[in-house]
C-alpha cells in the first residue's frame, strides 16, 4: 500500500489556506462559534461568513505552509478507504454559505463524491481515507444545526482501493469505471430540497414517523396488519426488495404523493383530519382508518419525507426503517434476513448485498439503471448506449450521440476529448522559430 504522500503529491494546486485546513481540522472547527439553541438565525447565519473572512485575513501569513508538513505528519499511516452516506434535516436558510469552504476542504483532502445543501438540511455520500472523511464530517457538524448526522458507512474492496491508489489527478481515467467515485472530484450542489418531493410544506423537522431499528423490523413487517411500502423507484425495486412489500412503481420520488392518493382512495377532506385525533374523536366513525404503514428506502432519507407526508394525510401509525436497507443489510444476518435480491446504490458499485459487499449488477450509461449479466446478453444492449430498459425510449439521434460520447471516452479517456474545459492549444506558426505566439489583435 502506498504512503499518504501519494495523496498529497499534487497539493501545490491548492491554496496554503486549504492546506492548513486539511492539516488541522480543529482549527477550522474553532472558527465556528458555538451556536446555542437560543441563538437567533441571523447570528447563526454569520458562522460561515466569519470562517471565510478569517481565511482571507490569514492568506498572507500562511504562504510558507508546505506540503511536506502534511506528509511528515502522516507518513506512518496506512490508507484505508471508506464510503460514508449521511444526511440531516435542519432549518438551514444560510446553506449556500457552506458550499465554498466545504468544497475546498474536500478537495484538499482528496474526498470524492457528492453533497447537496438546501434550506432543509444536508445530504451526501463521500469516499476517501478514513481520517479525511472524519475531518469533513466533523467540519459539517461544527454547525450545531447539523450535529447528529445520520450516517451509514460502507467498506471499499481491495480491488477498488487498488484502482483508487493507481490513478492520479492528471490521469484521464481518474479512478476508472469501477471505483465508487472519481477519487479527485467532489460536487457540492445547492438545491431547493435535499430529497425532491416537490412539496415544501412537508417537513420532517415538524413531524416524522416512528423509527424502527433493523433488529425490530422483521417482526413489524411480518404482522399481517402492516402494509409494507417500498418508497424507492422502479429501477431500484426491480433488483431487490423486502418480501411482501408493495411496489409503487414510481419513476421519481415526486410521484409518491399521487400514488398514495390513488392507492388509498384519499379524498381532499381526508387531509383535513387532525392527525392527533382518532377517527372516533373527530366524529368520522364511519370513515375507514388508514392502515398501519411500514416504509423503507435505501438509506432512510426518503422515508423521512414520506412518513411526514402520510401523517399530513391522516395516517396514524407510520413507521420507517431506521438507516434504511443499507443498515439492515449491515446488521441483520443473512440467515435471518427478509431481504430478497440486491440493493441499488448511487455510486459506481451499482448494488450491494448482505454485509454491504458489492453486488453483481452493472450500470447502463445510457439511462443510469442497473443491468444484470442476462440483460447484457440482450440484442438491445449496447455498451455506453442502451439497455433493454431504455432501448425503446431512445431515438436514433440520442443513440448516435451516445455512441459519439463512447468513442470519445475510448479514444481519450474522457468525454469531450483532452481539451474539454480548456482552450485548444494553437499550432505553432511556421515562421515562428522560437515558438512564441503572436499577440491577439485588439
Amino acid at each position: 500500500m502506498q504512503s499518504l504522500s501519494f495523496f498529497f503529491s499534487h497539493s501545490h494546486r491548492t491554496s496554503p489556506v486549504v492546506r492548513m485546513l486539511s492539516s488541522n481540522p480543529k482549527a477550522v472547527m474553532n472558527l465556528n462559534p458555538d451556536n446555542s439553541s437560543s441563538s437567533s438565525s441571523s447570528t447563526r447565519a454569520t458562522t460561515t461568513n466569519q470562517l471565510l473572512a478569517h481565511i482571507t485575513t490569514c492568506k498572507s501569513s500562511l504562504s510558507s505552509v508546505s506540503v511536506s508538513r502534511i506528509e511528515d505528519s502522516r507518513d506512518d499511516e496506512e490508507p484505508q478507504l471508506v464510503v460514508v452516506s449521511f444526511y440531516k434535516f435542519a432549518d438551514f436558510p444560510d446553506h449556500a454559505d457552506l458550499r465554498k469552504p466545504l468544497k475546498h476542504l474536500c478537495e484538499s483532502l482528496y474526498i470524492s463524491g457528492g453533497i447537496i445543501l438546501a434550506p432543509e438540511g444536508i445530504n451526501g455520500s463521500i469516499c476517501g481515507i478514513r481520517k479525511s472523511v472524519e475531518q469533513v464530517l466533523d467540519f459539517i457538524q461544527s454547525d450545531d444545526r447539523l450535529k447528529g448526522l445520520r450516517q451509514i458507512e460502507s467498506p471499499v474492496t481491495p480491488e477498488e482501493e487498488a484502482i483508487h491508489h493507481g490513478h492520479t489527478t492528471t490521469s484521464p481515467l481518474a479512478a476508472g469505471e469501477d471505483a465508487p467515485f472519481r477519487w479527485d472530484h467532489v460536487r457540492v450542489k445547492l438545491k431547493k430540497e435535499i430529497v425532491s418531493l416537490g412539496m415544501p410544506s412537508v417537513s420532517p423537522n415538524e413531524r416524522v414517523g416512528k423509527y424502527v431499528t433493523p433488529d425490530e423490523w422483521n417482526s413489524l413487517i411480518n404482522d399481517p396488519d402492516t402494509v409494507v411500502i417500498d418508497v424507492r423507484n422502479d429501477y431500484e425495486t426491480r433488483i431487490g426488495k423486502f418480501k411482501g412489500a408493495v411496489d409503487p412503481r414510481t419513476t421519481a420520488f415526486r410521484e409518491f404523493p399521487s400514488w398514495v392518493d390513488d392507492e388509498f382512495h384519499l379524498s381532499p377532506s381526508d387531509t383535513q383530519v387532525d392527525t392527533r385525533d382518532s377517527a372516533e374523536e373527530s366524529g368520522n366513525e364511519g370513515q375507514k382508518a388508514p392502515p398501519r404503514v411500514a416504509m423503507y428506502c435505501t438509506g432512510g432519507i426518503r422515508c423521512e419525507k414520506a412518513s411526514s407526508f402520510l401523517l399530513s394525510k391522516g395516517f396514524k401509525e407510520v413507521y420507517h426503517l431506521q438507516g434504511g436497507i443499507l443498515k439492515y443489510l449491515e446488521e441483520v444476518p443473512k440467515t435471518e434476513s427478509l431481504w430478497e435480491g440486491e440493493c441499488f446504490v448511487f455510486d459506481k458499485r451499482v448494488s450491494v448485498k448482505h454485509g454491504l459487499v458489492p453486488g453483481n449488477f452493472k450500470l447502463c450509461y445510457g439511462c443510469k439503471k442497473p443491468v444484470s449479466d442476462a440483460d447484457m446478453e440482450s440484442p438491445e444492449w449496447e455498451y455506453g448506449v442502451t439497455c433493454p430498459y431504455c432501448y425503446a425510449s431512445k431515438s436514433e439521434e440520442e443513440k448516435e450521440r451516445a455512441r459519439a460520447r463512447q468513442r470519445q471516452f475510448e479514444e481519450w479517456g474522457v468525454i469531450g476529448g483532452p481539451d474539454k474545459g480548456h482552450r485548444p492549444v494553437k499550432a505553432k506558426d511556421a515562421n515562428d522559430t522560437d515558438g512564441a505566439q503572436m499577440p491577439r489583435s485588439m
